[in-house]
């Protein structure tokens, strides 16, 4: 493992987890990356809750926060009540300096706050004047969330920052624009800023919330009683005072006649990486990571390398942790190495790396999860039970308990390690849909 950052700010480290040794033939290489940044989330609180920051530092972020006023947020009152509570405690978590502004987010998208197509600079008087600016919202329209993400997108852009971030609440489906015209505001918004994405109460549909958290590189969850709201957003904008460095790329290197199979990440969450590569040179190419403060991510890695003999070794793959810089070019922050031995110690070429074992298995939880709820709304009991089962299963071995919890209020649990289930005649809209909400969570392997 190479480290490559910069004292000033954080610093990266770059962990390959593997088994190196292979069967003469084999080709399938696959490796654990675990990448650490420490040195950053340097916002906190001090007493009273105002925020603060180092002493000199200038914050380097902006924040637009999208509030659903769709007709439906009426029903009941206290979904837009919380609403309002939810982004004034947003809006008081804000360090002193942050950009930011307001949108309401109906049919169309309306800035609240500042106003005039730009963003306000946090201080004690922009925080109070934007806390009064939500008296303004109302509910009433529909919902086309593609619009408020371009709006998000442009204020953004307005902001000479680093890390750019967005919160958006909905409690209804996106039922004013296409998919189509959704999915080209996600594809035009990649890249750009990240988000984080909620839905309260039980009338959205969770596919499209997760979407929109997956293409931007955010969070997604549900808030079924909008008295959480404020508790929860105040936690996600913590997290997002806490990013100190954005657009940060996994690159991939590999040797002639090698080819990557595949990469995703699979802590805290199973995110597919594997189709948004862009080229990086000869032989290597960029996946995105997003924006970081201080924590720990795993992804797993599949390189198919061409098959060799007994004795031979090679470097399949130089993993590395990069960034831009101003002047156009790419620094290095960290780098680690997964390699291929071929071996005829069938001990040594058969058994299987912990961490990828384990990462295989939860990337497994997250799919049958969907695939069961899928199964148990279309009818099919006997696909559903047999999916549901599966995930128990997988869930009960690798002690991923949060889920296995969600798990038992959709079926009964006879037999957790054989994965005996039987469906629940009656379950709760909001535990289907915690389930399918929080289906991409895992749990850390030890190591």
């Amino acid at each position: 493992m190479a480290n490559f950052s910069k004292p000033s700010g954080p610093r990266f480290s770059v962990e390959v987890y593997q088994n190196e040794y292979l069967p003469e033939g084999g080709r399938e290489v696959n490796a654990i990356v675990t990448v650490t940044a420490t040195g950053g989330g340097t916002v906190g609180q001090v007493a009273g809750g105002s925020p603060s920051y180092r002493p000199g530092q200038v914050p380097d972020a902006a924040v637009v926060i999208m509030v659903d006023c769709s007709g439906s947020m009426d029903y009941p009152a206290t979904k837009m009540r919380g609403a309002r509570d939810a982004t004034a405690a947003a809006i008081d978590t804000l360090r002193d300096g942050v950009r930011f502004a307001v949108v309401a987010g109906t049919h169309v998208a309306k800035e609240v706050y500042p106003g005039g197509q730009g963003l306000a600079v946090a201080s004690a008087t922009t925080r109070g004047q934007a806390k009064e600016a939500l008296r303004q919202l109302t509910s009433g329209g529909g919902t086309a969330i593609g619009t408020w993400l371009r709006l998000a997108d442009h204020l953004l852009a307005s902001a000479d920052v680093a890390i750019r971030h967005g919160i958006l609440l909905t409690d209804g489906r996106n039922e004013h624009e296409t998919p189509e015209a959704l999915r080209t505001a996600l594809d035009a918004c990649a890249g750009r800023f990240t988000c984080d994405a909620r839905g309260v109460g039980t009338d959205w549909e969770v596919k499209e919330v997760t979407a929109i958290a997956s293409a931007l590189l955010g969070t997604a969850d549900i808030v079924a009683d909008p008295s959480g709201l404020a508790a929860d957003f105040t936690g996600m904008m913590e997290t997002a005072m806490g990013k100190e460095i954005a657009d940060v790329g996994l690159r991939l290197w590999t040797p002639m006649g090698a080819e990557v199979k595949f990469v995703k990440q699979v802590a805290p969450k199973v995110e597919e990486l594997t189709g948004r590569r862009t080229e990086a040179g000869p032989r290597a190419g960029d996946y995105p990571t997003g924006s970081w403060g201080d924590e720990s991510r795993d992804y797993h890695v599949c390189v198919e390398v061409p098959a060799a003999s007994i004795g031979q070794e090679m470097l399949a793959a130089r993993v590395s942790l990069v960034i831009g810089e101003p002047d156009g070019t790419t620094r290095t922050l960290s780098q680690d190495l997964v390699r291929a031995v071929w071996t005829d110690d069938m001990a040594a070429s058969t058994s299987i790396n912990p961490q990828v074992a384990h990462y295989t298995g939860q990337a497994e939880l997250a799919r049958v999860i969907q695939q069961g709820l899928d199964a148990r709304k279309s009818g099919d009991v006997d696909g559903a039970t047999a999916k549901l089962g599966r995930a128990v299963q997988l869930a009960s071995a690798s002690g991923n308990a949060d889920t296995a919890k969600l798990l038992a209020k959709v079926v009964d649990v006879v037999d957790a390690a054989a994965g005996t289930v039987r469906l629940k005649a009656k379950v709760e809209v909001a535990d289907e849909m915690t389930l399918e909400t929080r289906s991409t969570k895992t749990v850390r392997v030890k190591k």
